[in-house]
């Protein structure tokens, strides 16, 4: 069932990058928001399934989902 997934979103890298691991498995790395919702949306969870501030959906690491950025911690 797509909610029992484990989500981990990492710092950014040094071109605001964060990489996207989803049950262990590194899915990609994200350079927005947009590009995280693709790739949960392959992992099976709908727009409607997901809200980026959830934190029993999503464990950010290095920021929440406004941060994309190492320096300045916005997006």
């Amino acid at each position: 069932m797509p909610s029992d997934l484990r989500i981990v979103v990492y710092p950014p890298d040094a071109e605001g990058g964060r990489r996207v691991r989803v049950d262990g498995e590194i899915l990609g790395r994200a350079l927005g928001p947009g590009d995280l919702l693709e790739f949960l949306r392959r992992a099976g969870l709908g727009p409607d399934d997901v809200r980026l501030d959830d934190p029993l959906l999503i464990e950010w690491r290095g920021g929440g989902p406004a941060v994309w950025s190492p320096d300045t911690g916005e997006e």
